[in-house]
């Protein structure tokens, strides 16, 4: 059973930046797809990022240029670095992972494993 913990999430001005961190309890990143997904209230799930094992990475449109997702294989932590971040980023952030071979940003928002969600408030 695979357990994702965030972390990171706060509150932060208009063009600044955070850093998510998404720990998992055992070794996903070899096979799964994992990625990162936001919700704000009133609003459906939306896809950030995604990370697939062969290395390659996938971006929502209105992310692209400023997050950037990454992944450290020795710690097994998936990270989430948000830059130039916008009141409309305001959202609970989730870590998500699934087994191949799905791996595209809109499909990370419906994937079998997430975590409790951290949030990122920016004004």
């Amino acid at each position: 059973h695979v357990q994702l913990v965030e972390s990171g999430g706060g509150s932060v001005q208009a063009g600044g930046s955070l850093r998510l961190s998404c720990a998992a309890s055992e070794y996903t990143y070899s096979s799964y797809c994992m990625g990162w997904f936001r919700q704000a209230p009133g609003k459906e799930r939306e896809g950030v990022a995604a990370a697939d094992s062969d290395g390659s990475t996938h971006y929502g449109d209105s992310v692209k240029g400023r997050f950037t997702v990454s992944v450290d294989n020795a710690r097994k932590t998936l990270y989430l670095q948000m830059n130039n971040l916008k009141p409309e980023d305001t959202a609970m952030y989730y870590c998500a992972a699934d087994p191949p071979p799905v791996c595209g940003v809109g499909s990370i928002p419906f994937f079998g494993y997430r975590g409790q969600g951290t949030q990122v408030t920016v004004s």
